[in-house]
């Protein structure tokens, strides 16, 4: 019956001439294709569309058939393959290629969730040739025909393990290499037209358009796999499709005229408001740059052709951007990229260089309290052990006076006793570096020390500080007091210290000791209360009484917990008081043993 119709329609329009077909014409072609093609007559289509009497028929009509052959030759049915094959064939040949590439690209966009790699891979190659059929102005149908692929792409899982990838479990890795095939002619002419405008002086609209679309194919790819990538190192996949795909993008940048070290320096040679401002974030993303960073200088792809001559400060200072918008992310992958990228960067930089000057940088700020959260709030073990290796690092970079003003920085704003504690042991190894001959220094010795000292030396809410929570600030300030008056002799006093002494006794010692008072004799009462109240428990008189109870300690109530284990906590917090005063017992006779003759 199908088929039928489709001879009827084509017989009635053979005697229309100039394309003067009617609206049902084109639905009953439509229509009546489809049919036969869905029901296997693709044979006697096949016929239909090659004859050349029907040339015109086709040429105007022919591309509506795209869907039913798509669907066809997805399911791979070895009898009308061939058939659907050959008739693809004619109609990229016959028909207009305006119109063929937005019916290649619906049925790109219109895609199932489990066939959008097979449709992509199935379509890279007639859409290249319907593309190549437009001339010289074709630039914006490739870039629409490249953001939808790249779309579809996208709703595709990443490989994250070796195995993955090598099995191309997901088949990303065969559509990004067929997509390099599909889009290298238009690289290659676009650098073609790039080199003939330098020899000529001129360079054509049409060039620069083309260009302007592969670059933001490119910038989309750096996006859209690559971002989530974590590529793997040729030692460990000799041969793997992202890392090609990944060098192919960056050869692309480079061939259409865009130098990696401007990208990489965009967003710091960039900052005043221009005209056109907008337009140039969207050209170039900043989490498409922080990408192509991190394949520079993690992967060191395309690092051959970055110039040596940046130092390693100011790559540095190109990076902290990038750096800082990976470390202000949550997802695991941005985080890991962050952190090697920071110390990649880090290890090129000479150690004590750094300047100052540096802190001034907005960057140089919110990296530090960025790697702070991945150190404190992170849920993943590894990448807090790598955010205090690489805030190491860091401290390792500067100068000394920007050690100073950086660890002013970060106890005045880290606000967890954990990164207070590892800082403060920090001003602790620069003192004892600056005390030792010839390697004095005034940023950590004398006038300059002292008020870094009274920062140290403080506790934030007096002797109503709670210990616990500050113990690992308390007990590296402790650890540095008494060192300082072991270290500096009182004659000597290189470091302060004992002119400042009465009043870190006063505004420091005291306020701890009263503290420590009061710690202990509210937990010596609830311990006493615990006990009491699981002996009642114990009593026959007491079996209706819950096993499980409730304990408040400064005004904050825990979580519930059995009698014994409220018992382990009391003593548990005893017994670091007690620790905390046997050092500051220790401070205060070292102190009195120097006012003995």
């Amino acid at each position: 019956m199908a088929l039928e119709q489709l001879s009827d329609v084509v017989q009635r329009c053979q005697a229309i001439g100039d394309d003067n077909y009617r609206t049902e014409d084109y639905d009953m072609f439509q229509i009546a294709g489809r049919s036969c093609i869905e029901e296997g007559e693709s044979a006697h289509v096949l016929s239909i569309v090659v004859d050349e009497e029907n040339k015109n028929i086709v040429r105007c009509m022919g591309w509506n058939l795209l869907g039913p052959l798509v669907k066809v030759l997805l399911k791979k049915e070895d009898k009308n393959l061939p058939h659907c094959l050959a008739i693809l064939n004619h109609l990229l040949e016959v028909c207009s290629p305006k119109e063929l590439l937005i019916g290649l690209l619906e049925q790109v966009e219109e895609a199932h969730q489990d066939a959008i790699a097979e449709t992509v891979i199935l379509l890279l190659q007639p859409l290249q040739k319907v593309l190549l059929r437009l001339g010289g102005r074709k630039a914006s149908s490739v870039g629409m025909a490249l953001s939808s692929l790249l779309g579809q792409m996208a709703r595709l899982p990443v490989p994250q393990t070796k195995e993955q990838e090598e099995d191309d479990v997901f088949h990303l890795c065969r559509c990004c290499s067929a997509l390099l095939d599909f889009v290298r002619p238009f690289a290659e002419e676009a650098r073609r037209g790039r080199r003939d405008g330098f020899t000529n002086g001129t360079v054509t609209p049409e060039d620069d358009e083309l260009r302007t679309e592969l670059l933001k194919f490119c910038m989309k790819s750096l996006h859209e796999p690559l971002l989530d990538v974590q590529l793997k190192d040729p030692e460990t996949l000799e041969d793997s499709p992202l890392r090609n795909f990944a060098t192919e993008i960056l050869g692309i940048l480079s061939g259409i005229g865009e130098t990696l070290s401007d990208l990489l320096c965009h967003g710091l040679l960039n900052k005043k408001e221009v005209p056109g401002f907008l337009e140039e974030e969207v050209c170039y993303p900043k989490e498409s740059l922080a990408s192509l960073a991190y394949l520079l200088f993690v992967h060191h792809i395309a690092i051959d052709s970055f110039p040596t001559v940046f130092s390693p400060v100011f790559v540095l200072q190109c990076n902290m951007e990038h750096i800082n918008l990976f470390l202000s992310r949550t997802e695991e992958t941005r985080i890991q990229k962050g952190l090697d990228l920071y110390e990649k960067t880090l290890v090129r930089v000479v150690d004590n260089s750094l300047p100052v000057q540096l802190l001034e940088l907005k960057s140089f700020f919110s990296v530090p309290q960025n790697l702070v959260k991945v150190m404190t709030m992170c849920p993943v073990q590894h990448l807090r052990t790598k955010g205090l290796k690489v805030l190491q690092l860091s401290v390792d970079k500067f100068d000394t006076e920007a050690k100073y003003k950086f660890f002013q920085c970060m106890l005045r704003t880290s606000h967890h006793a954990g990164v207070e504690g590892y800082i403060v042991k920090n001003i602790r190894n620069q003192i004892d570096l600056a005390l030792k001959p010839e390697k004095g220094n005034k940023w950590f010795l004398g006038a300059h020390l002292l008020p870094l000292l009274r920062q140290v030396l403080c506790l934030p809410q007096g002797p109503e500080t709670d210990l616990l929570q500050n113990l690992d600030r308390i007990m590296e300030s402790l650890s540095l007091l008494r060192y300082l008056l072991l270290r500096d002799k009182e004659w000597e006093n290189q470091t302060g210290i004992w002119t400042e002494l009465y009043k870190i006794e006063d505004n420091y010692m005291k306020p701890l000791r009263i503290g420590l008072n009061m710690s202990k004799a509210h937990y010596e009462a609830e311990l006493s209360n615990t006990k009491e109240n699981s002996k009642l428990a114990n009593t026959k008189d007491s079996q209706a009484q819950e096993s499980v109870c409730s304990l408040t300690v400064g005004n904050e109530k825990m979580p519930d917990m059995t009698p014994e284990m409220q018992l382990q906590v009391l003593h548990s917090a005893l017994h670091t008081f007690d620790m905390i005063e046997s050092v500051l017992a220790r401070i205060e006779e070292i102190i009195e043993s120097k006012d003995k003759p």
